[in-house]
């Protein structure tokens, strides 16, 4: 579902469009939507669209939170949450389900239900399960909401590392070894999983990484140097997600590209490379959002480089396939991390 046709019907009065912010989600990365929810409201230009800020707590409900972006920072290493934002502890917003009918309500216990207008188009800034995964796409598309952002099988497919990497091979891109858990093999037969894992390290070497296979923001992974701690990183990845990936460490360097799509098609920003943490062992969730040094943009590559980066990104882009925009694309990974 595309955000177009968001403009007034003749018999409407004029107003502006009116876009639903959501962020927050059952996820570990719920912190992390958060902050990322903080950056698009202070991108939104007020003068052109009316924003509404709904927060999803920990557990699931749908809350009305305050527009304060200043609040939705990381502050002395610490993630914020809904739950400091929402309005009420106790009420919830209430998407509509009928594709005639787009006016979002607000409830609390004992209280008659308060209409808060039509919602012209979400922006769903949820990371991880229960939102970026395709469940919130496939709720909107039943809802007849526009929404922005990829539709429900690219967010489904961008979510889980495995099938990620099937779908990048089968339309020629390169990936790096790997070799995935299912939760199945780990219950019916976990010698033989484990196994599986070591024979692995035999053929690539150590180090390897373990990871959640659909997670992301670095959490969960583990970089595991010999086999002394492969049984930990696992119970790590598996706090996680049931499934684990297992990668083969890359050595090279962290390009990034942006794909915006246009009338025209996708196109690729221009690449940025993520310097080397000096205090982190790689990429991990604390280099990336605590102690994050800024990129270089435009990366240091030459032109044919930046050139074979941005056709990858826009390669990968469609082969998802996705839709509208994909924030993060790394066409040259140093660490097999992300």
């Amino acid at each position: 579902m595309s955000t177009e046709n968001l403009s007034q019907s003749p018999e409407q009065p004029s107003r502006k469009p009116r876009v639903a912010v959501v962020f927050g989600g059952r996820s570990s990365e719920h912190g992390i939507s958060v902050v990322t929810a903080g950056a698009v409201l202070k991108a939104i230009d007020r003068t052109k669209y009316d924003v509404l800020p709904i927060g999803i707590t920990q557990d699931g409900r749908w809350a009305l939170t305050a527009d304060e972006p200043d609040r939705m920072a990381i502050t002395e290493r610490r993630t914020p949450n809904v739950d400091e934002l929402a309005e009420s502890h106790e009420g919830g917003v209430v998407l509509p389900v009928d594709p005639a009918n787009r006016e979002v309500v607000y409830s609390e216990p004992g209280s008659v239900p308060k209409a808060l207008g039509e919602v012209d188009v979400v922006f769903p800034v949820l990371h991880g399960p229960y939102g970026e995964d395709g469940t919130l796409q496939g709720l909107l598309e039943l809802s007849g909401v526009p929404y922005v952002g990829s539709g429900v099988l690219a967010s489904a497919v961008g979510q889980d590392k495995e099938y990620m990497k099937r779908v990048f091979t089968s339309f020629g891109l390169k990936v790096g070894p790997y070799v995935v858990i299912r939760p199945r093999e780990w219950e019916q037969d976990e010698p033989a999983a484990r196994k599986k894992i070591v024979d692995f390290a035999g053929e690539h070497g150590w180090p390897l990484f373990v990871k959640p296979a659909r997670a992301g923001s670095s959490i969960g992974i583990t970089k595991v140097d010999d086999l002394s701690g492969l049984d930990e990183a696992i119970a790590e990845a598996q706090r996680h997600d049931p499934k684990i990936l297992v990668e083969a460490a890359l050595r090279g360097r962290e390009i990034e590209c942006g794909v915006l799509e246009f009338e025209d098609g996708p196109r690729a920003s221009v690449p940025a490379e993520i310097p080397p943490p000096d205090a982190h062992a790689y990429y991990d969730f604390e280099a990336k959002y605590i102690d994050s040094t800024p990129g270089l943009v435009p990366a240091p590559l030459t032109a044919q480089e930046t050139a074979e980066v941005q056709r990858l990104a826009v390669d990968a882009f469609d082969a998802a396939p996705a839709r509208g925009w994909s924030a993060r694309t790394s066409s040259s990974p140093r660490t097999a991390s992300s």
